[in-house]
């Protein structure tokens, strides 16, 4: 019996020592996840930053101008509807060449401010130097709360849902010194 007894109790402990095991192994293995809006966390940098600002100026600037002359073609052609209603041909054609000029001049002007604040833009978002103080942050948070992956919701359409619990945007943005919104 005795023998019977000591197998039952091996048994036993080798099932209780599986078990702690299986249950320690499995602790080690849960990997926490957190999100980052990093389209928040670039507005939040680029709307602190001078050249953002500059940006902005620039592009507020060349809406204006596209306006202006938009309302002068519409002018013109209210114009040139008039001209063409009392039968005047002469100011017709003069208004006509007017017209013209003033429409490619904004397609010109159009085409290059677009390219202007495009090439703005993109210099903007290939800032080195914030991305790697993002990437330090990211990584101090993430370590911080123990989170052992963090990944974009703005970059990969992949993630479906997700906890509040896990956003760590706020925390990112205030760790870079930028106001949060």
């Amino acid at each position: 019996m005795s023998i019977i007894k000591n197998i039952k109790a091996l048994v036993c402990l080798c099932t209780i020592l599986i078990v702690s095991s299986v249950s320690l192994f499995a602790q080690q293995t849960i990997t926490k996840f957190a999100v980052v809006d990093t389209a928040r966390v670039y507005q939040a940098f680029y709307n602190n930053s001078k050249t953002v600002r500059d940006y902005e100026d620039k592009k507020k600037e060349a809406e204006a101008e596209i306006e202006k002359v938009t309302k002068e073609l519409q002018t013109l052609h209210n114009r040139k509807l008039a001209a063409d209603r009392s039968g005047d041909r002469e100011s017709s054609q003069n208004l006509q060449m007017q017209i013209t000029q003033k429409a490619n001049y904004l397609s010109e002007y159009t085409a290059t401010k677009n390219a202007e604040l495009e090439s703005l833009k993109r210099s903007m978002q290939n800032n080195d130097t914030f991305y790697k103080k993002l990437m330090d942050v990211l990584k101090s948070v993430a370590e911080g709360e123990g989170y052992s992956m963090v990944l974009s919701l703005t970059n990969d359409n992949s993630i479906l849902w997700y906890s509040d619990t896990v956003d760590i945007t706020d925390k990112v943005i205030k760790q870079l010194g930028l106001t949060v919104k």
